[in-house]
Order: C-alpha cells, then sequence, then structure tokens
C-alpha cells in the first residue's frame, strides 16, 4: 500500500504543474490589461503613466516566462499575491471562503450517500417490482430539473410558505439543510442508478454462485462481497463530485448567498480580480486532483487487486 501511495504521489507533479501553466496561459489570453483592472479597483484614474509605472512595479512588463517563473516561485510557497480589490492576501481569502464550501459539500455528501446507496440496493434485489420503479421516477426528476429551480422551489415551500428555514447566508445548522439538499438533490438520482447496476451485475458474477454454493448466508454475500465491489465505480463518482463541489458550487452558493468559493470566483470575475482568479483557478484545479488522489487509494483498499497492479 505504501509503494502504491507514493507512485500516485509522484504521479500528481506533472499534473500540478500542467494545471499551473494552462492556468497561467488562459489568464493571460484574457482580453484587458491587469494594471488598468488594477487602477480601476483602487479608484485611480488609468492614465499612460500610471499604467506604465503599475505594470514595472507589477513585473508585466517582463517576458511570459519570466512572468511564469516568478509566479510559480511564489506558489510553492503558498503566496499567490494580493487581492486588486480587497487589497488581502489570496490565500487567507480563499481559505476564508473554503471551508464553508467544505462544511457544503460533505453535507451534501452525506445526504447523497444516505440516499442514494439503500435506495440503489434495494432497486436492484426488488428488480422490475413497485420500488424499483419508484425509483427510476426518482432518478428521472434528479436527473432532470436543474439545481436553481430545485433551490427556488425549496426556498419558496419550505421558507416562505412554511417558515422551516432561513432563505439567504450562513450561520447555524438549519442554513446548511436547503442548499446541501440542493446541491445534493442532481447526484442523488445518478448515484442511485449507477449501485443499481453495477449491484445486478455482480449478483450474476462466479464469485456470487460459489458463495451460495458454499452456503454463506445472504446478508454475508451483500455485505461482505457485493456491496464493496459494486461500491466501486460509484466512489469513482463520488470523487469526482466531491471535487467539483469542493472547487465551488457556483450556482448554489450565488442562490442561497453562501459565502464559499463559487461565491469568491463570480465576485472576482465580476471586479475583474485577476489575481484572485488565477489564484482561485489554481486552488481549484488543485483539489479536484487530490480529490481524485484520494479515490484511487479507496479504491487499493475496497480492491486489492488495485495494489497488486500498482505494486508491479
Amino acid at each position: 500500500m505504501g509503494w502504491f501511495i507514493v507512485k500516485r504521489l509522484t504521479s500528481l507533479l506533472p499534473i500540478l504543474f500542467g494545471i499551473s501553466l494552462i492556468t497561467f496561459i488562459l489568464l493571460h489570453l484574457t482580453p484587458g490589461d491587469p494594471a488598468v483592472a488594477y487602477l480601476r479597483a483602487s479608484h485611480i484614474p488609468p492614465t499612460d503613466e500610471a499604467v506604465a509605472f503599475l505594470r514595472a512595479e507589477l513585473g508585466l512588463d517582463k517576458p511570459l516566462y519570466i512572468q511564469y517563473v516568478n509566479w510559480l516561485g511564489k506558489v510553492v510557497q503558498l503566496d499567490l499575491g494580493i487581492s486588486y480589490v480587497s487589497k488581502k492576501s489570496i490565500w487567507d481569502e480563499i481559505m476564508l471562503h473554503f471551508f464553508p464550501t467544505v462544511q457544503l459539500a460533505f453535507a451534501s455528501c452525506i445526504l447523497i450517500i444516505v440516499s442514494s446507496l439503500p435506495i440503489g440496493m434495494i432497486s436492484a434485489f426488488y428488480k422490475g417490482k413497485l420500488v424499483d420503479q419508484f425509483s427510476r421516477i426518482i432518478a428521472f426528476v434528479s436527473v432532470s430539473m436543474p439545481a436553481f429551480w430545485f433551490g427556488f422551489l425549496l426556498i419558496y415551500f419550505l421558507s416562505v410558505k412554511l417558515d422551516l428555514f432561513p432563505v439567504l447566508g450562513r450561520g447555524t445548522f438549519v442554513h446548511l439543510v436547503l442548499p446541501s439538499l440542493t446541491l445534493a438533490f442532481p447526484y442523488i438520482g445518478t448515484y442511485m442508478r449507477l449501485l443499481r447496476t453495477s449491484t445486478l451485475e455482480n449478483l450474476n458474477e462466479p464469485f456470487v454462485v460459489y458463495a451460495r454454493a458454499r452456503g454463506l448466508r445472504e446478508r454475508l454475500i451483500v455485505s461482505r462481497h457485493v456491496l464493496k465491489k459494486s461500491l466501486l465505480p460509484v466512489l469513482t463518482g463520488l470523487g469526482m463530485s466531491l471535487g467539483n463541489m469542493l472547487s465551488g458550487a457556483v450556482i448554489v452558493e450565488t442562490v442561497f448567498a453562501w459565502p464559499g468559493m463559487g461565491s469568491l470566483f463570480v465576485t472576482s470575475i465580476l471586479h475583474r480580480d485577476y489575481p484572485m482568479i488565477q489564484g482561485c483557478l489554481l486552488f481549484m484545479g488543485v483539489i479536484f486532483v487530490v480529490c481524485n488522489l484520494l479515490v484511487d487509494i479507496a479504491y487499493a483498499f475496497l480492491d486489492p487487486r488495485i495494489q497488486w497492479e500498482g505494486g508491479q
């Protein structure tokens, strides 16, 4: 297992380098001058003299490869620069908005697991029955309904009409209910059907037939053999979804005024805060890669054959 983790960590280095390079290039391909944006954010008239002076001060007059090397050297030290708008450290701003996003993402993942796993398993064991038909309806509604529209429905019925939950902001536990449910709902139907399909495939595998021939109890076969193998594709999708959630659920955080990464990213784009945009993009890419690394490690625990393959 140790060699497997080391190998996966080593393979991340070129990926992270590529993320930093693409982030840097994309930001410099966008129209507009960062020096002009900085002056306007500081309420300073962007005269030619002021723009030229600021470009020299910020190092924007140097060749792109020198700018990239200087920026990458600071990134390694967790120095993402200073925001044009707030005049604060970008790293501190990202950390301040990242923890609300973590709270929202993990609450949504708990809802996804608690809802989709039992329904998916039950619908697989009762294929074609009423519970299976009902799960199809839930999956269809879940996948088809846009997240922002479902959020507005929750706000209208549970907040405006019944006055059960607050609409906006972050504070107590009740503030977390509506945004986490809105964020989790589109994924519930997907993982429900994915687990159902995976379970049906594994129930017909030879190892299940052999376990039944040995006289093992059905509950033991399902919990120790079928469930672990059926969770592998679900785990892959959940790792990708968790990366998206932690990178910033822009629509949900905007609808519920949740102060997370999505709100920070949208605000930085509206104010043309170039260093903040660059820092957010890089941070989102790193989070997505780390989530996939954790999924690979979890794979190795659920399926020991992957460990041997990694060791060879």
